[in-house]
């Protein structure tokens, strides 16, 4: 695969699926970091492309395990995307075989990178959800700018009647001790 993915810096929201063209028995050497990953070997994301690449939130799984559901099933309910992206590709995901790999944009660690997929992947579909986060307003009242004194709070009427009650327990109880030693 010749195609280039750019990943923006804190991306989210995307979902990646790619099929991983191995028998099942190399699948699990394929996909698992080793300690050095981070800069050593690590043939899933040397075959991504990826220069950044947290194991946390990548996929890797036999799609027949899927039963019931399917993987257009699953994208659209375990991972939430969006039923009108998913929709026109249903009969392309529910006819995958085999491993899939999922990543999750976080798995890039919100940093700008270009993929560059190669075998044994094969690019499958990308989705978005569609949630949109507002853009932050800056609040201008006069009561929203400063710091606020941190002073500690006043103890409330009941945190004193209790504090009040203990202490007099525990006279009282040192007075019945008393008498019983004195009467004893």
């Amino acid at each position: 695969m010749t195609d280039t993915m750019h990943i923006a810096a804190a991306e989210h929201g995307v979902v990646r699926i790619f099929a991983v063209d191995l028998p099942a028995d190399a699948v699990a050497a394929f996909t698992r970091a080793t300690d050095d990953a981070k800069d050593g070997h690590w043939p899933l994301r040397e075959a991504l492309g990826a220069t950044i690449l947290n194991e946390e939130f990548i996929e890797v799984f036999d799609v027949g395990d899927l039963e019931g559901v399917g993987l257009a099933g699953y994208v659209e309910e375990g991972l939430g995307m969006p039923s009108a992206a998913v929709q026109p590709d249903r009969a392309l995901l529910d006819g995958v075989t085999g491993t899939v790999l999922i990543v999750l944009s976080a798995a890039f660690g919100g940093a700008e990178q270009t993929l560059t997929p190669r075998a044994p992947l094969r690019w499958i579909a990308t989705y978005q959800d569609d949630v949109e986060i507002p853009a932050m307003i800056p609040l201008r009242a006069e009561s929203a700018t400063g710091v606020m004194a941190g002073g500690r709070a006043k103890p409330s009427d009941a945190a004193m009647s209790g504090r009040i009650a203990t202490i007099v327990l525990v006279v009282l109880a040192l007075l019945v001790v008393a008498m019983i030693w004195i009467g004893g």
